[in-house]
């Protein structure tokens, strides 16, 4: 397994309970395919850079993770499809 770092921005709209169900989300996404969430900080909300879909501010989260390949290119996958997601990176941290 590898270890990454994941750096999500979402919507700093959401109440609670979304805001909950998307970091339950990603942690059970990353923990049914074999990988274990290590740490989870929620860095809170920041100024944006530049707008984004009409946004000028977002909710920052940041994850240190243990998981095979294929499970950061799932997740990949599932952070560009969800709405309430602005932005996203994964960075495999070398050993």
């Amino acid at each position: 397994m590898r270890k990454y770092e994941v750096v999500f921005v979402y919507r700093p709209d959401l109440d609670e309970e979304k805001n909950a169900a998307l970091i339950e989300r990603f942690k059970s996404l990353v923990e049914n395919h074999g990988g274990e969430v290590l740490k989870i900080d929620k860095w809170g909300k920041r100024r944006l850079a530049y707008e984004i879909k009409d946004l000028r501010e977002g909710v920052y989260m940041i994850a240190h993770i243990n998981a095979e390949p294929e499970v950061a290119i799932e997740l990949d996958r599932v952070f560009k499809i969800t709405d309430d997601v602005l932005r996203h990176i994964i960075v495999r941290e070398d050993a």
